[in-house]
């Protein structure tokens, strides 16, 4: 199994982190304590969860130990990484500010600027353990890559869906990119693959002979080869690129089929087919 700990001061990212790691695959556990390190671990592993992300901070019973519990786990052949983010007291005042939040080490005596301190002063000992990310002048989009090139996630993250649909019911809401395929010669017309889709043997058979189909074809995979790997640097989950016709039966579908089978290799790719899928047909 293995297993990142995300630790760090609050406020320095934590959280992006582990949204990053959970769209990346990754089984996570916010806030942790650390005496429940090993329990977890062994448990989760027994479960079969090859990927595990735990959150541990400053509240956490018996931080001290955590050097030890990290020994632990590898001697248990766990790969474990731990990183740990921080930011400069200034910049976290700012954005407790900005938040309205209340720092967990605040009360009780302590002003915003003391808890701040507090806490970086139980957490010395932790960061000396990993990998240190200061995040006082890094976005949110920009630490979310960091991270993912720190470890390894890449466009494998983002789920590539190839849609069909008929424009009589309207474009999908959920659609990133539409592409109008109405100009392209019809199936319907045809009375042998009226009946068809744009699975069946006949109608492929039909719109490869067809030089518009072709040239549709080839310049969207152009134009999605070209921008998917920038639309992957804005942290994209997912994006949706919905293919319409004017039934959703033939050359959507087609389309849709032929975008996906060109992308599977290097993307996480879905198909769906609206109009058929209302008719009762497979997806």
């Amino acid at each position: 199994m293995q297993l990142v700990l995300v630790s760090g001061l609050s406020g320095s990212g934590k959280s992006i982190a582990l949204n990053v790691l959970e769209d990346g695959g990754y089984y996570c556990v916010d806030n942790l304590p650390a005496t429940l390190l090993l329990g977890v671990a062994d448990f989760l592993a027994e479960a079969g969860h090859e990927r595990v992300a735990v959150s541990v901070d400053a509240r956490s019973a018996a931080l001290s130990a955590l050097p030890e519990r990290l020994a632990q786990l590898g001697t248990r052949g766990i790969d474990c990484r731990l990183l740990f983010l921080e930011a400069g007291s200034q910049t976290l005042i700012r954005r407790f500010s900005e938040t309205r939040r209340r720092h967990p080490l605040a009360g009780g005596g302590f002003t915003l600027a003391e808890a701040i301190e507090r806490e970086r002063l139980l957490l010395a000992g932790v960061a000396a353990l990993g990998h240190r990310i200061d995040t006082s002048e890094l976005q949110p989009k920009v630490l979310q890559s960091w991270i993912k090139d720190l470890l390894g996630l890449g466009s494998g993250s983002l789920t590539l869906l190839f849609e069909s649909f008929a424009f009589r019911d309207g474009i999908p809401l959920e659609a990133d990119w539409v592409i109008d395929a109405r100009m392209l010669p019809n199936p319907h017309y045809e009375p042998r693959l009226r009946a068809l889709t744009g699975r069946d043997t006949a109608v492929v058979e039909f719109l490869e002979g067809q030089d518009p189909v072709a040239r549709l074809l080839e310049d969207v995979r152009a134009l999605l080869a070209r921008w998917l790997p920038e639309i992957v640097k804005e942290n994209r989950s997912s994006v949706t690129v919905a293919i319409g016709c004017t039934g959703g039966r033939h050359r959507s579908v087609y389309l849709a089929e032929q975008l996906a089978a060109a992308f599977r290799p290097d993307w996480s790719v879905l198909v769906r087919h609206r109009a058929l899928a209302r008719e009762g047909s497979s997806e």
